[in-house]
């Protein structure tokens, strides 16, 4: 849905893909003090579902970005559920693949950093979870203008 406020017209998180929201949100939350990679977020696995650590150099801002959008998008989530989100299959030798879930330390301090930020908040009410804050609604919603507008 497009809203138009006087000649101004707004493009709101639906309307833009995630592939290009992702990385420009993810250069907005560069810029914010309290989101600081994990020192080992370089060299260790995301999960048990993975095989390497992972390859892109600004991947723990890019997953925050991405835990930021799914937040807006699909209510208050916990850590297991974005595990499940994150997860992925996992093949052994001769054995059928299997869904594994996403390793959960960084997810949580990801929520943490995003929440020490402001741009999330615990709920003490079911449903249980971090929900998304009105700042960290106007940093998503201006970052899918700027980005709808291109």
């Amino acid at each position: 849905m497009v809203i138009v406020i006087g000649l101004i017209i707004m493009v709101t998180l639906r309307e833009v893909r995630a592939e290009k929201l992702v990385p420009a949100l993810a250069q907005e939350l560069k810029k914010v003090d309290t989101i600081k990679p994990h020192p080992a977020s370089g060299l260790v696995k995301s999960g048990v579902n993975a095989q390497r650590p992972p390859d892109q150099l600004d991947f723990w801002y890019l997953r925050s970005a991405a835990i930021l959008r799914k937040i807006y998008l699909t209510g208050p989530v916990g850590t297991q559920r974005l595990r499940t989100v994150y997860g992925s299959k996992k093949r052994g030798t001769h054995k059928p693949a299997h869904h594994r879930k996403g390793g959960g330390k960084f997810i949580r301090m990801m929520l943490q950093q995003l929440e020490k930020s402001g741009f999330v908040a615990k709920r003490e009410k079911a449903p249980f979870g971090r929900a998304i804050t009105a700042k960290g609604q106007k940093l998503v919603d201006r970052t899918a203008s700027k980005v709808g507008s291109k």
